[in-house]
């Protein structure tokens, strides 16, 4: 639209206005140019980038960077982010140091009975330290974990089958393998490769000829069969044990129930005992008092008597004694009574004194 209304502008104008206002200025090529070549030094590297082959390259996190110049490697080496190098005389490589799973498939072995099997999976988590990441890319190049993870792999697989009977591969020392691999790879990268950190090795089941897999299916069977039996008698033996332990809970349990009837009785009898005692001794008690006082009254009775047995009173008791029998007796043997005259002298000397 600013080109349509240009010629309207200029009509008015002088011819020379027109052409100095066709013409760019200097300033305004100048900053095309830099605006040219700003996108040609921003384009040329993210073109040729994956080629490491540009001015600016970009290490990934958890990456390094090692590069060779010449064919050479040099000892510099980059922390992530974004660096220069020099094309086609500098190559690039980011190197991993931070963990890693390589996994290594399809691995064959003979077992020491001759029976072929093969390793689906077996994966290696290790890792490369960054102190010795040139030392190991100088010594072993780029792929360094080729031949201290997968090739290493391989071969102790194959040692460890080839000392080993399929039964102990497959069933009796499979926890194992895992650790007897990498403490062998441990060992011999501390030796030549250093810098490379075995983590962990974890390692599938093999697979084993299906004739054999089919005994080992059956084999496992019974033992689970075997198993089942095991946990049945372990069962029963447990109802058992609790049909015995609740028996003598029972038994305890009646023990302890007669035994508090029996203490409660004895409490009871106890208690009638004292309640026994304590009326005996109020009995002894009232009969001692009884007795006591009985004694007391005979012994006051006695000296009362003591003080009365005087002859005027015996004469007296005889005199009543003899007034109050009814009987009379006649004949010639009267006298001969049992009479003492000298009391019945003494009361008819004191009538008669009486009467004078």
């Amino acid at each position: 639209m600013d080109d349509r209304r240009r010629p309207a502008a200029t009509a008015s104008g002088s011819g020379g206005a027109a052409s100095r206002r066709d013409r760019p200025p200097v300033d305004a090529l100048t900053s095309l140019m830099v605006v040219l070549f700003g996108c040609l030094f921003i384009l040329v590297p993210a073109i040729v980038g994956g080629t490491n082959l540009g001015f600016i390259h970009q290490v990934p996190e958890g990456h390094v960077g090692v590069y060779w110049r010449g064919g050479a490697l040099l000892k510099a080496v980059s922390n992530p982010g974004f660096h220069l190098m020099i094309p086609s005389l500098t190559r690039y490589e980011p190197i991993q140091v931070t963990l890693q799973t390589d996994k290594v498939t399809n691995i064959p072995c003979g077992t020491k009975g001759g029976v072929m099997i093969y390793f689906e999976k077996i994966e290696v988590v290790n890792r490369l330290h960054k102190e010795y990441v040139y030392e190991t890319i100088l010594n072993y190049g780029v792929s360094y974990d080729k031949t201290w993870i997968y090739d290493k792999i391989h071969h102790e697989i194959n040692q460890f089958c080839s000392a080993n009977t399929l039964q102990e591969v497959y069933i009796d020392k499979f926890d194992q393998i895992d650790e007897i691999v990498k403490e062998a790879i441990q060992n011999d990268c501390t030796r030549y490769a250093p810098g490379i950190e075995i983590i962990s090795v974890r390692v599938t089941k093999p697979t084993i000829p299906a004739t054999i897999a089919r005994n080992y299916e059956l084999m496992e069977e019974e033992r689970t069969k075997v198993l089942i039996a095991m946990e049945r008698q372990k069962v029963v033996e447990k109802d058992a044990e609790t049909e015995k332990k609740r028996a003598v809970t029972e038994a305890e349990k009646d023990s302890h129930v007669s035994k508090i009837l029996m203490e409660q009785r004895v409490m009871e009898k106890e208690s009638i005992k004292q309640q026994q005692q304590i009326e005996n001794e109020i009995f002894l008690g009232r009969e001692k008092s009884l007795a006591d006082a009985n004694y007391y009254r005979v012994l006051k009775e006695a000296e009362a008597n003591g003080l009365k047995l005087t002859p005027q009173f015996l004469e007296l008791k005889f005199i009543e004694a003899i007034g109050n029998n009814a009987k009379m007796f006649f004949g010639e043997k009267i006298p001969a009574m049992v009479l003492d005259q000298r009391l019945l002298g003494n009361f008819l000397s004191r009538e008669s004194d009486q009467d004078v």
